[in-house]
């Protein structure tokens, strides 16, 4: 059967995947000398980018495709939300928003700017897909900049489908996020960082899962730092250094030609 086809390619496609994701995990000795956690995400830094995505609309793909989809006040569910960059802009149009994320700082932040903009908002603290039964089917459904946080890519791609009536959008990086700080992974401790997972890993899964999907490139509409120092800052805690050393860390930056980062290919993802 073409079906059992199909499957079989989908289980491969997001086993390797997984295994893929799973090779950025940190090597244990350096973890153990981390000084504070170099995966963790800052909600001020998320708020600020929320902020400015809703006083500088970004009128890129992803906006776009939201926007034709929705129903006025229709219901628009974003999953791994953090504060609401990529669904609040949209405030004007959403009758309802369900919004999940596994940070609970990270939804008061979208709350209480629902709040502010008039949304109706239900916000599930969790991880997808494990929540997904805690939330109606939406009209349309978001997923930005969080596909690289999921091993078990297939499932969330499966609930989200699952989950909406009209369209899926998946915002996504080309390349995974921490992808830039590779060149300091290999001066402060010899160790080569993966190249893969990229976009077209996740599109060729949506693709073997059976969904019809479109896909749009372009690049980041915003710098991922504003200075020098505002890279070495991030760089020192996730590539698992004493923030004492952020000097030099952005020093050793400039003098391997990181500085100024070039700005990301970001790639939108949809489908019916």
């Amino acid at each position: 059967m073409h079906g059992m086809l199909v499957s079989m390619d989908a289980e491969e496609l997001a086993a390797r995947w997984r295994e893929r994701l799973e090779s950025w995990a940190i090597p244990d000795e350096i973890l153990a000398k981390a000084p504070v956690d170099p995966w963790s995400h800052s909600p001020e830094r998320f708020g600020t980018r929320t902020d400015r995505a809703l006083a500088e609309p970004d009128d890129g793909p992803t906006m776009t495709r939201l926007s034709e989809a929705l129903p006025d006040h229709g219901t628009l569910l974003d999953v791994g939300s953090g504060p609401g960059a990529a669904s609040l802009p949209l405030h004007k149009r959403i009758g309802h928003l369900y919004a999940v994320d596994s940070s609970a700082s990270m939804l008061e932040g979208l709350a209480a700017r629902a709040e502010k903009l008039g949304v109706p908002v239900t916000t599930v603290h969790g991880r997808w897909p494990d929540v997904a039964d805690q939330v109606p089917t939406a009209d349309v459904t978001v997923a930005a900049h969080v596909v690289y946080n999921v091993p078990d890519l297939a499932g969330f791609l499966r609930a989200l489908d699952a989950r909406t009536h009209g369209r899926v959008v998946l915002e996504l990086p080309h390349r995974h996020p921490m992808s830039w700080m590779t060149p300091l992974w290999q001066h402060f401790h010899g160790v080569d960082r993966p190249v893969r997972p990229i976009a077209e890993d996740c599109v060729a899964l949506v693709a073997a899962l059976g969904f019809a999907v479109r896909v749009e490139e372009r690049e980041a509409p915003l710098e991922r730092f504003s200075s020098l120092d505002e890279l070495a800052a991030s760089a020192v805690r996730r590539v698992c250094l004493d923030p004492s050393r952020a000097e030099e860390v952005g020093q050793t930056a400039a003098e391997l030609g990181m500085w100024p980062l070039p700005r990301d290919r970001w790639v939108t993802i949809w489908w019916e």
